[in-house]
């Protein structure tokens, strides 16, 4: 069937079960979205910024497993992409970006809003194309979607020269469970050996984690975010459950293991709870699953969990050994590896351990406030009001760690959240993408003031696609996190993150005709999310607390993880 490369990119959308699609237009991707007007079981969502269509892109992969799509047109559409490819690309997230050129016969020629966009993103994607025949067109975006999705997922760019959109080649439909068996994925996996499928763990690694934890008397588990990745939840929780062991959560495993499960110590890491932070150190046996050991875990590697025999369990094996030397390893899938442990493992128990480490665990509390709402008074209405499959999306500052602390995920892609870039500004987008693919569930935004300043144009596609997110504003006057090291290592110094301006949110919020509510104390707050969960209406709710409040407890950056700084 002669097509179009435009068309042949619309049907490959298809074959890949895209359902919708992010973006903004512009001249050289002009005949992909000529082509996407005749598509119209594709929804494309227009937003206010392509920064906006990738981070929505990006939430959307997040909150349903599935590969996000966004579009944008080539110079700064193109290069406005690059936070949130960097963003996915460090949180591990499926994302084909897929963007258009100037034609071939000025490529290279500094053309009007010409970039070098595959060079510009190859250190930040898995792998990205640029597409200079059009009867190549169909093969790369086949791989492109295998490669987003498998292993450990991440982002994938598409450039294709505006050239290619206009020129025809014959296109034959491939049912997507075919793509490996023809054509050039087909090719690429007999060359490289890759099958696009996890691999599978080594039995025998299996049995000697089996056998190390039956002689620990102290073990430890750390739920990092290939749980979350993974889907594997469900096979962490029995894992947990089965080995008797407390569970520490970075910040990406956060829904890998239900918060309320009484194994629980909460945050470990930077902003870890005491019971965390304490059960690592003191620990004789760490098994770290889906976790990277970030300098935000990790805080000083040499002396981290100084007293155990440390066990990574990680799809990539560049992950091992690069933060943290490990005693034993398991490449593979979380789900695979956990599905194989429990099967092995008898049931185990560590009562004296656990009353040693959960003699720590207190719950954070903030001091009252006269005319100011506390974090923890915020979060624990939001707790009380929202329906608890409830999808939370956040920016990055004080609100995210607090909101990490205080709100109890309970499965996978529940929490969406920028943690290995920290991208300010990446939650209203995130938000959008979260919702457009989860519209039966109430999606709620946890943002701060100086964050949402950033991409807050975002709301015109709130108002104009009906989406009913609330956006709860933890408004303290100052970019909190940054004064909050300023007041521990800068004497006080607060150098220019006093925010000491506008706008004003709710007449902000009201000028792109949405609700506006700033709220005084915890019975307004209520009032205003019961009003917003019964009406499904987007509403921005700007919260006053006050500047001075600190994330706690907090350990220095390099520092042994027990050395807390505010505790």
């Amino acid at each position: 069937m002669l097509m179009t490369g435009a068309q042949i990119l619309m049907e490959c959308l298809l074959e890949q079960g895209v359902d919708i699609v992010f973006g903004f237009p512009g001249g050289t991707i002009l005949h992909v979205y000529d082509a996407l007007a005749g598509y119209l079981s594709i929804t494309h969502v227009l937003t206010a910024h392509e920064q906006g269509a990738c981070h929505a892109a990006d939430g959307y992969a997040r909150a349903t497993g599935k590969v996000g799509v966004c579009f944008a047109t080539s110079g700064p559409g193109a290069t406005n992409l690059v936070t949130g490819i960097a963003t996915a690309y460090m949180d591990s997230s499926p994302v084909v970006c897929i963007t258009c050129n100037v034609g071939l016969p000025l490529l290279g020629k500094d053309s009007f809003q010409e970039v070098d966009i595959t060079g510009v993103t190859m250190p930040i994607t898995k792998c990205n194309y640029l597409v200079r025949d059009v009867a190549d067109l169909a093969d790369t975006v086949r791989e492109a979607f295998a490669i987003a999705r498998s292993g450990r997922p991440g982002p994938v760019l598409i450039d294709i020269p505006k050239n290619v959109t206009q020129d025809m080649a014959d296109y034959a439909p491939l049912d997507r469970n075919e793509h490996s068996k023809a054509g050039r994925l087909a090719q690429l996996m007999k060359r490289s050996s890759q099958d696009f499928r996890a691999p599978e763990p080594d039995y025998w690694d299996i049995d000697i984690l089996a056998d190390m934890l039956r002689a620990s008397q102290r073990p430890m588990l750390i739920c990092g975010g290939g749980v979350v990745r993974s889907r594997a939840d469900r096979e962490f929780e029995a894992f947990a459950n089965r080995i008797d062991a407390p569970v520490g959560i970075t910040v990406m495993g956060a829904g890998g293991f239900p918060g309320l499960n009484p194994l629980a110590t909460g945050l470990v890491g930077m902003h870890g709870s005491q019971a965390s932070n304490i059960a690592v150190d003191a620990c004789d046996l760490l098994i770290a699953v889906g976790c990277r050991f970030s300098d935000r875990v990790a805080l000083k590697p040499g002396s981290f969990a100084r007293n155990a025999k440390i066990v990574q369990i990680d799809i990539d094996r560049s992950e091992i050994n690069k933060n943290v030397e490990t005693d034993h390893h398991i490449v593979g899938d979380a789900k695979r590896v956990l599905q194989l442990l429990n099967e092995r493992l008898e049931q185990l128990e560590h009562a004296k351990w656990k009353d040693y480490v959960f003699s720590f665990k207190t719950e954070t509390e903030y001091d009252e406030a006269g005319d100011h709402m506390t974090p923890g008074q915020v979060l624990d209405i939001i707790a009380k009001v929202v329906p608890r499959d409830a999808i939370f999306a956040t920016d990055v500052g004080q609100h995210q760690m607090w909101a990490i602390q205080h709100l109890h995920f309970e499965y996978s892609g529940q929490l969406v959240t920028s943690g290995g870039f920290g991208t300010m500004g990446f939650g209203l987008g995130a938000a959008i993408g979260a919702q457009a693919g989860n519209l039966d569930k109430p999606v709620v935004l946890i943002t701060g003031d100086g964050s949402f300043r950033m991409n807050l144009n975002e709301l015109s596609t709130v108002q104009y696609y009906g989406l009913p997110v609330i956006i709860v504003i933890f408004n303290n006057g100052t970019l909190g996190m940054v004064r909050q090291w300023q007041t521990l290592t800068c004497n006080g110094r607060y150098s220019e993150t006093t925010l000491d301006r506008g706008p004003d949110f709710v007449k902000l919020a009201e000028a792109y005709g949405l609700n506006g509510r700033r709220v005084a104390d915890v019975a307004e707050l209520e009032v205003a999310l019961e009003d917003a969960l019964a009406g499904r209406q987007a509403t921005v709710i700007d919260c006053a607390i006050d500047i001075d409040e600190m994330v706690r407890p907090m350990v220095g950056g390099g520092s042994d993880i027990t050395r807390f700084m505010v505790d």
